[in-house]
């Protein structure tokens, strides 16, 4: 039977240290072995003090996860905890590494803290669409203040130790366990009292949370999680903490239950499964990744090039012209100079990261680059182009990777002599920033390569979703069918700022038509153009927007208008006029469109188009495409991705809007197999 715990009496102590790998994850097995432990040293007159810490690099992740969908079993991590806050002698903690979540929630309930250096704190709950459910909401306001409480719990963002001892959360910060040890032992032989967390009170009065809690309303769009992480904080300072302790049970058991926490707790399995690639062992060899060039200095290429100083890999920019290239590479120091300045870099940091990028205007500066990107402008001749000139520069084995993000990587590829070692690394915009990146495999792209490339995306801070070579690849083809689906229902009576105010309202950042206008809706049209004819094309408004020279926020008028630098738009007459003569001159008669109309009609096509890229081997799973959009696309985390949306709305009811649009609408509805597969099974 696996040990859970190991037990050692030292003089007064009686030590419980948590083994259960990975994690220390508090199932109700190594719940149950800390409780008698804890019964075992309790009963003893021996023992005046119990020590309870971790091995290794957790002292525990928290609760395991798998029990919130499994049911779970006593003793529940409250009794635990209550167990320690009954005893009659007192509980220290020594936090060997990270605490999260339950893993915090414990040591909260003992009645000192003592940390070692590596200790990370932190409540990722919010995360997960849920708040802490074993003491965490009421007892950190205990000790540092509601303020501050707040911001731990409504981040989820892991503190260092340093952090914490300075909030006051830990008594000291010792160098390892033998330092605490001796410690707390001189502690109890002085008469160590005890000191319940739970029974001190909260400093502050509550309306000093109102500014505190402003910012995470705003950027969560009040999600429910985080109005109810401010409701349980609010209630610390005056209700009976039993009293909120028994509301915060109630609260996460229902916050647990809700379809925001099952799309939150979805994601987060989905960027783990996105990791595991069918046909590439996990044990594959990897290529070293210690250099890295990137072609142009332009947003895109300074961006990337960012990415690699964040990870700490030096990186050079090449560019053609000397003057374009410092431009680059000032955009990339006022960058981490703003960064610093907002204080979230040191400015040590800041200049290492700085130090890390050089520049040349000279391909063969990255000759011995174990990576290079391309990021240079989306033309097939000029990709060619490039890479031709790479393989015949860079070394044997260097990854060769383009950041196209619709064009064909096997044409790209077909340019070198070593199409193995070409790769798509589609970063999205602003690249330093965004955390989605989209590896696309090309036909003859070595294993080898794919698994690095899936490893050097979590280097960098990115998650990676591997995708294959189509028009667009994963991300792109379906969100242009869903921007498609939006300029039909506009051609059909709907408006632009109904159809946006549909999609902000159900819970996305930016509408389709604002998005195109913070992009440019020159970009789309030089895309379209170079396209050519396509069935159906709708995008006839766009374009003659684009070509009035309106693209949107950079020129002050696009599908809206954004006076004086306005970053939001308001409607404007002359786009309605133009879309009514684009109507007429189509033979459509207008007719008012409902909001709910718009919601399916553009977010079935999304799904549709998803089920036909895993139909045909583009993506691996559904799954990954729901991290493609959550991460790439600013797809609320609380909706779980499209693919998700439409199994909580029920595949059967997907299936026939999308077979029936096909019948009233047209060919470019016709239902995936795979999806008609999947809503019969689930209906059956």
């Amino acid at each position: 039977m696996e040990q859970l715990i190991d037990t050692e009496t030292r003089g007064p102590l009686g030590i419980i240290r948590m083994q259960r790998p990975p994690v220390n994850a508090l199932g109700f097995a190594l719940r149950g072995a800390i409780s008698e432990a804890h019964r075992t040293f309790e009963a003893d007159p021996e023992i005046k003090a119990t020590v309870l810490t971790g091995n290794g690099r957790f002292f525990s992740a928290g609760a395991d996860i798998t029990e919130f969908d499994t049911g779970r079993k006593k003793p529940y991590l409250t009794d635990l905890i209550a167990q320690l806050e009954e005893g009659t002698k007192p509980v220290v903690v020594i936090i060997n590494g990270i605490a999260y979540g339950g893993g915090f929630e414990l040591s909260l309930g003992c009645d000192y803290i003592y940390l070692l250096p590596k200790a990370k704190l932190a409540f990722p709950e919010i995360n997960l669409g849920n708040i802490p459910g074993a003491g965490g909401t009421q007892k950190l306001p205990r000790l540092i203040g509601g303020p501050k409480a707040l911001d731990i719990i409504l981040t989820g963002t892991p503190i260092d130790a340093s952090t914490a001892l300075e909030l006051g959360i830990a008594e000291a910060i010792v160098a390892d366990e033998e330092e605490a040890l001796v410690r707390i032992t001189k502690a109890v032989e002085a008469g160590m009292p005890r000191r319940r967390i739970r029974d001190l009170s909260v400093p502050g009065a509550p309306d000093e949370l109102d500014n505190a809690a402003e910012p995470h309303l705003r950027r969560s769009r009040c999600a429910l999680a985080v109005l109810k992480g401010i409701e349980a904080i609010r209630m610390s300072y005056s209700q009976p903490i039993d009293e909120a302790l028994a509301w915060e049970r109630e609260t996460f058991q229902e916050l647990n239950a809700s379809s925001e926490a099952r799309a939150q707790r979805h994601i987060f399995f989905a960027e783990r499964s996105a990791r595991k690639i069918d046909d590439v062992p996990a044990n594959t060899p990897l290529r070293a990744m210690e250099s890295a060039g990137i072609i142009g200095a332009g947003t895109m290429g300074t961006g990337i090039a960012m990415c690699f100083a964040n990870a700490g890999i030096p990186v050079c920019v090449i560019e053609q012209e000397q003057e374009r290239l410092d431009q680059g590479l000032a955009r990339i120091r006022q960058t981490y100079e703003t960064m610093c300045d907002r204080g979230r870099i040191s400015a040590e940091d800041a200049e290492e990261r700085i130090r890390l990028v050089t520049g040349a205007v000279d391909l063969a500066a990255v000759a011995r680059a174990d990576v290079v990107v391309e990021a240079v402008f989306e033309a097939m001749d000029v990709k060619r182009d490039v890479f031709a000139r790479l393989d015949s520069v860079c070394k044997p084995g260097a990854i060769l990777a383009t950041n196209t993000s619709t064009l064909d990587i096997n044409k790209i590829a077909a340019a070198t002599g070593r199409p193995q070692d070409v790769i798509g690394l589609h970063f999205f915009s602003p690249a330093h920033i965004m955390k989605l990146l989209e590896v696309v495999r090309a036909d003859e792209t070595g294993t080898d390569v794919i698994a690095t490339a899936m490893a050097l995306g979590q280097r960098i801070g990115k998650i990676p979703v591997l995708v294959g070579v189509c028009d667009g690849f994963a991300g792109n083809r379906m969100f242009i069918n869903f921007n498609r689906e939006a300029q039909i229902l506009i051609e059909e009576g709907a408006l632009p700022w109904q159809v946006d105010k549909v999609f902000t309202d159900w819970g996305l950042a930016m509408g389709p038509l604002s998005v195109m206008d913070l992009a440019g809706l020159d970009v789309g049209y030089r895309i379209r153009q170079a396209r050519g004819p396509q069935t159906p094309y709708p995008f006839t408004t766009a374009d003659r927007l684009a070509e009035a020279g309106r693209y949107g926020q950079k020129t002050g008028r696009g599908w809206y208008l954004y006076p004086e630098g306005a970053r939001r738009g308001s409607p404007d007459p002359e786009v309605e006029k133009l879309i009514e003569d684009v109507s007429r001159e189509k033979g459509i008669t207008r007719r008012p469109v409902s909001d709910e109309e718009i919601l399916h009609r553009c977010l079935w096509q999304l799904v549709n188009t998803g089920y036909q890229i895993v139909e045909e081997g583009i993506a691996q799973r559904t799954s990954d495409l729901d991290v493609i959009f959550v991460n790439g696309y600013g797809w609320p985390r609380t909706r779980g991705g499209p693919m998700f949306y439409a199994r909580e709305t029920g595949l059967a009811r997907v299936a026939a809007d999308v077979s029936r649009y096909y019948e009233e609408i047209g060919p470019h509805w016709k239902p995936s197999a795979l999806l008609l597969e999947e809503a019969n099974a689930s209906s059956a």
